[in-house]
């Protein structure tokens, strides 16, 4: 019989009941029971090297996780047209009541290398991720026109104004700004290099980025 699913996922549930839900099966049973309270919340890019849950080592229940391309937040647009990412946020801050709303970026993003590209051609006619990607466009055009910079300087450069982007946008969301003025939420910055597994973090005074935990 043909699986219903690619062999790699069936084997990978295989492993997880045999493994990881013996292990855990009061937790999952509690959650199922209780529901979901977690304290924070991670903006991710939905890349397949960045999984949220991988790089914080958290258990089921513990991080409430949004991914999109390039870990992107909109401004406050109640418009009336689809806002995946807004109505993330609105759940996690109305009725989960997080803490902490955490936008993750990352080295090597493709959605970061299509705004510095622009002239590059469309993966399909709807050209989804361009215009995605253009709530970056005034930011992108300026980094990408610093010729005094390598192609490698601008990729890492605009991953990181793109996560202070997305922190100024969360802020034009009502709430959002009010529960951080108050100081029952806070806001938080981070990047993570997939060739080294480093972990940087935004001050939030200075808006620069550095290392979590020093390496050995």
């Amino acid at each position: 019989m043909q699986n219903l699913l690619p062999d790699h996922l069936v084997s990978g549930y295989q492993s997880f009941l045999e493994k990881r839900l013996p292990a855990e099966k009061a937790r999952f049973r509690q959650l199922a029971e209780a529901g979901q309270h977690p304290k924070t919340i991670v903006i991710a890019c939905c890349d397949s090297r960045t999984a949220p849950e991988t790089i914080f080592d958290s258990a089921p229940g513990e991080i409430f996780v949004v991914r999109n391309v390039a870990n992107l937040v909109p401004p406050f647009e109640p418009d009336g047209e689809y806002h995946s990412t807004s109505a993330a946020l609105e759940f996690a801050i109305h009725a989960l009541k997080v803490e902490h709303v955490v936008v993750l970026g990352h080295g090597g993003c493709g959605g970061i290398h299509a705004a510095l590209s622009p002239s590059a051609e469309p993966l399909s006619p709807g050209d989804f991720i361009g215009k995605w990607m253009s709530l970056l466009d005034p930011v992108a055009k300026a980094v990408g026109s610093n010729e005094l910079m390598t192609a490698r300087e601008r990729q890492a450069a605009l991953e990181r104004i793109a996560i202070r982007y997305s922190i100024a946008n969360l802020r034009t969301f009502p709430q959002i700004k009010a529960l951080e003025d108050e100081g029952k939420l806070t806001l938080h910055g981070a990047w993570v290099d997939i060739s080294s597994g480093e972990l940087w973090a935004m001050d939030p005074e200075t808006g620069d980025f550095r290392r979590t935990v020093e390496q050995g």
